[in-house]
């Protein structure tokens, strides 16, 4: 089974097998480490899509983005971080809150069970 590709604007170099589907929460976040970086990784139930992110709240450089609330504004979908209430856009990294923040943000797709996150440079 796949799940639609949440694109992004950077150049794959390789897709990091995560772990599998029914590993991750449903409409919440988990913290998984590829090399030395911590990522977030969300599931949507209601849209059905996947997305990524540095783990790292660029705010107060807490690792607890995967432990934030998620939602939209409007079409755009967040992560508010838990300590700081920063908002972020799943999609483009941009602070939503209004700060000069970003996080970086990465590609997911789904294949045979497997979440893969695309890892850029």
């Amino acid at each position: 089974m796949s799940i639609e590709l949440i694109e992004s604007d950077k150049q794959v170099i390789e897709w990091f097998a995560a772990g599998k589907v029914e590993d991750f929460p449903v409409d919440a976040g988990v913290a998984v480490k590829y090399k030395d970086t911590q990522l977030a990784v969300f599931y949507f139930s209601d849209s059905n899509k996947w997305y990524a992110s540095q783990n790292l709240c660029p705010h107060k450089l807490e690792m607890a983005l995967s432990r934030g609330l998620i939602g939209s504004e409007g079409e755009e979908p967040k992560v508010a971080c838990p300590f700081h209430k920063k908002t972020f856009s799943l999609k483009t990294g941009a602070c939503l809150s209004g700060d000069e923040l970003e996080i970086s943000t990465y590609a997911v797709k789904i294949e045979d069970g497997i979440v893969k996150i695309g890892i850029t440079e």
